[in-house]
């Protein structure tokens, strides 16, 4: 719970406790969290870094998360994913998409994966 505490309040802990899960992740993941987190750090620099069970995410002004990045190995999955929490302003109509899954970043899953951080933050 102090280590909790500290991600929330500080910026540096939380980073590092990112990077540090990130670095232990096998290839393909390790590639595709860096990614994100650079995506999400960039797009959304509100967003505090922590880990949350585990897996690098992305804390709103509350303390909730709003994204967070699941690597494949983590529960034996085929694909990394990256999913939304229910701070998330993801909303529409009476059902949406708050996980997606990730196999390759390029310039046009940047994109969207942009858009949606935009959109998650957004008020």
């Amino acid at each position: 719970l102090k280590a909790e505490k500290k991600m929330a309040s500080d910026r540096s802990v939380g980073e590092k406790a990112i990077l540090d899960r990130i670095a232990t992740m096998p290839e393909p993941d390790k590639t595709l969290a860096k990614k994100v987190h650079a995506i999400v750090t960039e797009t959304a620099p509100n967003l505090m870094p922590k880990t949350w069970y585990g897996m690098p995410a992305y804390a709103n002004s509350d303390g909730k998360v709003v994204c967070f990045f699941q690597d494949a190995k983590k529960f034996e999955a085929r694909y990394a994913s990256l999913g939304f929490g229910d701070p998330a302003n993801l909303d529409d109509g009476n059902m949406w998409p708050v996980g997606y899954a990730l196999v390759k970043i390029t310039a046009t899953e940047e994109a969207k994966i942009k858009a949606l951080v935009k959109k998650a933050v957004s008020k």
